[in-house]
């Protein structure tokens, strides 16, 4: 009697693990980390639903770097720009190295890897590096959260490796939000590498034209057919972002300040949507500069010091050979449009999580 009963609660737990293992295999629920190797990317479901994929170096001619594209806020409307990989009729077609979200520096030994796409010159080719994708090190899914870990070469012109990468991807679901927690850690190999005081880096997302700020400049936008069209005279219909920063800066004014996060807000497709960086006490350069630019660049640099400073203050960082430094930041999407309050509270639970 006693062996028939251990058998019917092992098969009982034995049919629950499997009913959840279905359930998160076919996306009801939870975070799924779904690699495609063959494919080069990571795909990241929530509920499942698209939220955004990891996208190998390789994927794409234009790619110098691997990215996560593109990124939805929880509703499922897409925050960051199509161009150049998905070209919609309205975007700026400027800036091809602006992808959906990535890490990379514009001065690292003289070497630009911020800059470098499919676009550059020939000529100017030994200028650039270029980051490689190397192993998918992690994949885990859950109810909650979900993990992705890779490595990653920060390459000369020439193929020779100036740093690894351990990169570190904890995407969370909520039931209004999105997060990712973005952990880097580089390492020197055998030579000190410097990172020279630069504006380009060095956490970088290019967002939709709904979340840029409305300007009357001229500007190349997509054409109906999907190429680059003079637009002389700017339609800002539909334009609706506006930046605001932890120390009350707003709006353009956001550009080379020091704030401990930033949020972005504005309409897409008629969805109210933060989105925020928020930089950890424990990285380099705290608080970062803000390399927040009204056409659609959002990014922290807390390496360019000489330049957001106007040369006041100068950091020029070293990494000594065969040491490392670790660079962690949190990416929030919100639906609706956060309070400085709100965006405040949600800074101190994430650090107190990970401090």
């Amino acid at each position: 009697m006693q062996k028939q009963i251990t058998s019917l609660i092992l098969a009982f737990v034995l049919a629950a693990v499997l009913s959840s293992c279905a359930r998160q295999a076919s996306g009801q629920k939870g975070v799924m980390i779904i690699p495609k190797e063959d494919q080069q990317e990571v795909d990241v479901l929530m509920d499942g639903q698209p939220f955004t994929s990891y996208i190998f170096d390789s994927k794409y001619d234009v790619l110098k770097k691997p990215v996560l594209y593109p990124l939805r806020s929880p509703s499922g409307v897409v925050i960051t720009r199509g161009y150049p990989l998905e070209p919609k009729a309205g975007e700026r077609t400027d800036h091809p190295h602006h992808i959906g979200l990535w890490f990379n520096y514009g001065n690292v030994d003289g070497l630009d890897f911020w800059n470098n796409s499919s676009a550059i010159p020939a000529e100017r080719a030994p200028h650039m590096g270029h980051i490689v994708h190397r192993a998918i090190t992690e994949t885990k899914s859950g109810e909650d959260s979900g993990v992705l870990g890779v490595s990653m070469d920060w390459n000369t012109h020439d193929n020779k490796t100036l740093m690894k990468e351990d990169a570190r991807y904890v995407f969370h679901e909520g039931e209004n939000s999105r997060a990712i927690d973005y952990i880097v850690t580089l390492t020197a190999l055998d030579k000190t590498v410097q990172l020279h005081d630069n504006k380009e880096g060095v956490l970088g997302i290019r967002v939709t034209r709904a979340l840029e700020l409305p300007t009357k400049r001229p500007i190349k936008l997509t054409g109906p057919d999907g190429k680059p069209m003079e637009v002389p005279v700017l339609d800002n219909e539909g334009v609706t972002g506006d930046y605001l920063s932890s120390e009350g800066a707003t709006g353009e004014d956001v550009w080379g300040t020091r704030g401990r996060w930033v949020e972005l807000t504005g309409v897409v497709e008629g969805q109210p949507v933060t989105l925020a960086i928020l930089d950890h006490p424990d990285n380099v350069g705290f608080p970062t500069y803000w390399h927040a630019r009204p056409y659609g660049l959002f990014a922290a640099n807390p390496l360019g010091q000489a330049v957001f400073s106007n040369g006041k203050k100068q950091l020029n960082y070293e990494l000594p050979a065969g040491k490392s430094v670790t660079f962690r930041y949190r990416i929030l999407i919100l639906s609706g449009k956060a309070t400085a309050d709100q965006m405040e509270q949600e800074y101190q639970d994430w650090i107190h999580v990970t401090s």
